[in-house]
């Protein structure tokens, strides 16, 4: 019977939950913990609203055969912004801050997703329009002006220039889709057989990518060592816990790294500048308490994680806010272009009579 539960979870958890639903499904979670309910008997309480009914039972049979929360949630589709935090109370225990600290970033998750989807979805639609209208008059329109235009030599070479253009935009286009779906099929499928090494080379060539991942990195690195330093552990025993844990490869790595340091007898704080996707400030967190003071540097590492994700938020927005700008100018373009396609030959008749 559990071996068949277990493949029954299995053939299921290919099929997330929708990601409203996980945000609710964590609120209610922790109100329950945070109101003194055990987990399991938590997970009971939430089987009484229908749509949750089957992720609480999946997730209690999981937690009752020894999986642990976060593997648990991945078995049924939770988002790895949620499970990736959870990863972490293997160590310190502290769900129900663990849990609020997902929530908060899953929500702004959510709300980024939800804005650019907004965003994007109007000028999408005009962008797909005025491709249509690109393509009827590469096809209808500009052929019939070539033969009423025959006897203009000016006129005829202009509508040759705007075919090749046209024709140059619409190959152009549709080379940079297939060749961008392409390497994203190539690179989802690969990426992990890839060394870290030439990931994060990678990651550093992508202009706006590299700028929110180094933000991204260092606020989960400030934030688990802070949650860490909590439990009293050494500084070799919390990197030693960052290497071991696969959700954040480049932490692991660049923790291997600090480990391998801390083994020769050199502080580790040289290295760390070096890092990329390490900022600058988390460094200087990291020199200043040099004595080894876990009391400040954990408090320095919590104050400094919520400035970064104040500084995450207020990137992502600035990125979105661009979005639509530029999108609109693309279409201003296209406008443009159509507008002198059609009337310049025009123009360049009404001269020659």
């Amino acid at each position: 019977m559990d071996l068949l539960m277990k493949l029954r979870i299995k053939a299921t958890a290919k099929h997330s939950p929708k990601k409203d639903l996980q945000l609710r499904f964590l609120k209610r979670l922790e109100r329950l913990l945070r109101n003194g309910y055990p987990l399991i008997a938590a997970l009971e309480k939430l089987q009484w609203n229908a749509s949750m009914r089957h992720l609480s039972e999946r997730i209690s049979i999981d937690l009752k055969n020894g999986i642990l929360l976060d593997e648990a949630l991945t078995n049924v589709g939770f988002s790895d912004i949620i499970t990736n935090h959870l990863y972490f109370i293997r160590m310190h225990g502290e769900l129900i801050e663990t849990l609020q600290k997902s929530i908060h970033m899953f929500e702004h998750h959510l709300k980024h997703t939800q804005k650019f989807q907004q965003v994007i979805r109007y000028p999408a639609i005009l962008l797909g329009i005025f491709s249509l209208l690109l393509f009827f008059i590469k096809q209808s329109v500009l052929p019939s002006f070539l033969e009423l235009f025959e006897t203009s030599k000016e006129s005829t070479m202009t509508l040759n220039i705007s075919i090749i253009v046209i024709n140059g935009l619409t190959y152009g286009f549709i080379a940079c889709c297939l060749i961008c779906i392409i390497f994203f099929i190539i690179w989802r499928i690969n990426q992990r057989k890839f060394p870290i090494e030439r990931q994060i080379i990678f990651y550093q060539h992508i202009p706006i990518l590299n700028r929110l991942l180094r933000i991204q990195t260092s606020f989960l690195f400030a934030s688990h060592f802070s949650t860490l330093l909590k439990t009293n552990l050494s500084m070799k025993q919390i990197l030693q816990h960052l290497i071991h844990q696969q959700k954040l490869p480049i932490i692991a790595h660049y923790t291997t790294l600090m480990m391998n340091e801390l083994e020769k007898g050199r502080y580790y704080v040289t290295t760390m500048s070096q890092f990329y996707f390490f900022e600058a400030n988390l460094t200087h967190i990291f020199q200043h308490n040099q004595a080894e003071d876990m009391t400040t540097l954990e408090e320095d590492l919590s104050l400094y994680a919520d400035i970064l994700m104040e500084d995450l938020e207020s990137k992502i927005t600035k990125v979105i806010s661009y979005t639509q700008p530029i999108f609109f100018t693309i279409l201003a373009c296209f406008i443009i272009f159509i507008y002198v396609t059609l009337m310049w030959p025009m123009f360049q008749l009404i001269q020659t009579m």
